[in-house]
């Protein structure tokens, strides 16, 4: 019988389901305790005053967009290799995203590009932490006072990760965290904002309720009192199904980052020998969150590495292909390719391979020698 390693398998455990069966035996399902809960302790693991629980990263990333009030025409420096979703946010709000290509040793926006792209349109700076590894905020966050502009953080992959001793989320006006299916800590669906501004939380937490002063729990469980609505808000509140899986996980997130550091390892030790590809090393003075693990190879033969390593067995992924390469994108903005060569580079040769606290031992094996196979084929 062919082996077959997923590509991704969660960490729930049974104590996370009795959790969520608890909560889906109990009157409230929406948000209320438990969302609360586990707000309180994600603020704490993060450093960071305040977070509000919403239903996806797009939708903390749109929030948090909004919040600083980026108004159509607006233009947001961004990075264009990524997900879709954290430039989709810009689109969303009628802004303009403006990208600056990557560096090629982490992925990361190149911040030694940014002021080179600054206008008199520019409202914001969207950087994203890729695969784990966090961008140099302390850079980032210096151009943009100089220039006084926002900085709005993609977490997404990147919930446990410090550089230079600064986490997530502490130096950007605004983070935006994910709890898809495949995060290190997951709810199926699921995001956060985080912030350490006042005025911007009280916002944030009306705004991902239609604006309302009061929340349903308030509603239901105390005495009536009238409601109103103070702005044109949104929905897109954590429930308590969903907050009812994250809370034990955010207990275990640093075993489960531990577990994928070690595999990451294996990986580095065995591959940076393999003249047939290259990788992403973690930085000095950083802690690497470890979301993906991706290799980068020859682009030419990247798509049949991709189909052998599927024929063998081996679940993969691309990320990313580079947004400002999609079809939606090409067609607004007159692209044809050539204006991010890093990125270019990059999104051509990724291959991602499984990285998560359940591989087995003889998964690990299996997966490192059947990638030098193919790659030194």
């Amino acid at each position: 019988m062919k082996r077959k390693i997923e590509f991704y398998k969660h960490n729930l455990s049974e104590k996370d389901k009795k959790e969520c069966l608890r909560v889906l035996s109990s009157l409230f399902l929406t948000t209320g305790e438990e969302a609360k809960l586990f707000e309180k302790k994600f603020s704490e693991y993060l450093g960071v005053n305040h977070v509000v629980g919403v239903t996806s990263c797009t939708d903390a990333l749109f929030l948090a967009l909004k919040c600083i009030n980026l108004q159509k025409d607006d233009e947001v420096i961004t990075t264009p290799l990524s997900f879709i979703s954290s430039s989709n946010a810009i689109e969303y709000c009628g802004a303009k995203p403006v990208f600056v290509d990557v560096e090629e040793h982490t992925g990361n926006i190149n911040a030694d590009l940014i002021e080179g792209a600054i206008t008199k349109k520019t409202k914001a700076l969207l950087v994203v932490h890729l695969y784990g590894q966090m961008c140099d905020m302390g850079k980032i966050r210096k151009i943009a006072d100089k220039h006084r502009l926002k900085v709005i953080e993609d977490c997404a992959h990147c919930i446990e990760g410090i550089r230079d001793g600064i986490k997530p989320g502490q130096l950007g006006d605004i983070a935006c965290f994910s709890f898809y299916a495949t995060k290190n800590i997951t709810s199926g669906e699921g995001g956060a904002v985080a912030t350490n501004n006042e005025e911007y939380y009280n916002w944030l937490f009306k705004a991902r309720l239609h604006g309302m002063s009061k929340n349903a729990l308030d509603r239901y469980t105390k005495k009536y009192e009238h409601y109103d609505m103070e702005f044109l808000g949104y929905k897109c509140n954590m429930n308590n199904i969903q907050a009812s899986l994250l809370i034990n996980q955010l207990d275990r997130i640093e075993k489960f980052l531990a577990k994928k550091e070690k595999i990451a390892k294996i990986y580095d030790q065995r591959f940076i020998l393999n003249p047939g590809l290259k990788i992403f090393t973690a930085l000095p003075r950083t802690k690497h969150a470890r979301y993906i693990y991706t290799i980068l190879v020859d682009p030419k033969k990247r798509d049949d590495y991709l189909k052998d390593l599927q024929e063998s067995g081996i679940g993969v992924a691309v990320n990313f292909r580079p947004i400002h390469l999609m079809r939606y994108y090409q067609d607004k903005y007159n692209y044809h390719g050539g204006e991010y060569p890093i990125a270019e580079s990059i999104g051509s040769s990724t291959i991602t391979i499984p990285l998560y606290p359940k591989l087995k031992q003889t998964e690990i094996s299996f997966i490192v020698e059947t990638v030098d196979r193919v790659t030194k084929s």
